[in-house]
């Protein structure tokens, strides 16, 4: 496994390739944004605002630094072909899961979900898959693309099939794809209501997590390509992820920041902060 030259890794990811169980590394892709692009930026961003954090969590009552953690850095920069880009994700993936270890990837735009699903299932045929968002990307095609940030869940089915993907805190979307959705996924609209019952459900199920940091509200996280009102608080959100160390996490990302939107940095902390402990929720499980 290659290591990619970055400046400075995700705090506490430190180790090798070979010494970790979970993986870092990040997909700076956003040539499908439909409205403001810039998420590219995010992966580097985190990296660099992760100085600004403890390795200790409270939530949890655990420090990254008792676990062995290794950041891969991101994959090369390229607009244009994005299903080319698609394929350098899926071989990442790929080689994480043939050694046995777990991947956290840093977005870039949702599509990079897509190719860690597939990469995924080829690991773990009976995979389920987790969806925090404010949309609910499935759409057959947007603005005439197959492989789109609006379509990447649609993909993500055809893949998984009916009913083996849960959606939460959607609260925008066409009405085609909610009323698809009745029929192909369980989605919960608006909030995350369901999410502490999950762990009985899929307690023998793989699990990947998809986190569209945009499931918050834009007053908690402005930073992002489409922010949507009404979303859900940041304690709501660790809430959901202390519930998440229950079950079987396979793999996850965390997508969606476009930190210049936010020159706070705010956003950009927020997500950081849900790096360490998705980290530890995948950890635990």
């Amino acid at each position: 496994m290659v290591k990619n030259k970055i400046e400075f890794n995700f705090l506490g990811f430190n180790h090798s390739f070979a010494e970790a169980n979970l993986i870092l590394f990040g997909a700076p892709f956003d040539g499908t944004a439909s409205f403001r692009p810039g998420s590219r930026f995010g992966p580097n961003a985190i990296r660099s605002y992760s100085e600004g954090l403890e390795t200790y969590s409270p939530y949890f009552d655990q420090d990254l630094s008792d676990y062995y953690l290794c950041d891969l850095g991101d994959l090369p920069f390229q607009t244009g072909d994005a299903e080319k880009y698609l394929q350098l994700i899926e071989n990442q993936a790929r080689e994480i899961f043939a050694a046995n270890k777990k991947p956290l990837m840093l977005g870039g735009e949702h599509l990079v979900t897509l190719p860690a699903i597939k990469a995924a299932k080829e690991k773990y045929p009976n995979l389920r898959l987790l969806h925090f968002d404010a949309h609910t990307d499935l759409r057959n095609d947007y603005l005439g693309e197959k492989y789109s940030h609006a379509t990447v869940i649609r993909r993500c089915w055809e893949i998984l099939g009916d009913h083996n993907i849960y959606q939460y805190g959607i609260r925008s979307g066409e009405k085609a794809e909610f009323d698809w959705a009745k029929k192909h996924t369980y989605l919960t609209p608006f909030t995350t209501q369901g999410v502490e019952k999950i762990s009985s459900v899929l307690k023998d199920c793989p699990v990947y997590i998809t986190l569209d940091l945009d499931i918050l509200d834009p007053s908690v996280f402005p930073g992002t390509g489409t922010p949507e009102p009404g979303g859900i608080t940041f304690n709501e959100l660790i809430h959901v992820i202390l519930k998440l160390k229950e079950l079987n996490i396979v793999g996850a990302d965390i997508n969606e920041l476009a930190p210049h939107y936010d020159l706070s940095g705010v956003s950009t902390m927020v997500a950081c902060k849900m790096v360490r402990e998705l980290t530890l929720a995948m950890l635990h499980s």
